[in-house]
């Protein structure tokens, strides 16, 4: 028998909180059950699990996620998702209209906004 991926589990000082800004970025549901002051948030729907611990990010995510739009252009996914709170690490975009944004959302972890699909196939 092999493993599979049940949850890729994120730390943080609210999970509540980062849950609630990561499923308004998916467009996803935290779980039914979730509720503010929770100590773990789930969006069952992307597997992410955000767990409340006692410590602050103090380095590089050794582990990230990327982005694909699939209803918008990278530039108009990176615009939303700043507006809901993530902010500008990289500007990897290149004049060819290749590359990426790095953004970090509230608490700091780091995550890449790539080319949609439609932006790929140009």
């Amino acid at each position: 028998m092999t493993s599979s991926v049940r949850h890729v589990t994120i730390d943080s000082l609210d999970a509540f909180s980062l849950g609630t800004f990561w499923s308004q970025v998916l467009d996803l549901p935290l779980h039914e059950d979730d509720r503010p002051g929770d100590e773990t948030a789930l969006i069952e729907g992307a597997g992410l699990l955000f767990i409340t611990v006692p410590d602050r990010k103090t380095g590089k995510n050794r582990v990230h996620l990327d982005l694909q739009p699939q209803d918008r252009s990278r530039d108009e996914e990176v615009t939303r998702v700043v507006a809901l709170g993530a902010t500008l690490v990289a500007d990897r975009r290149n004049p060819d209209g290749t590359g990426w944004v790095v953004l970090a959302d509230p608490e700091g972890n780091e995550f890449c906004v790539e080319r949609s699909a439609a932006e790929r196939s140009h």
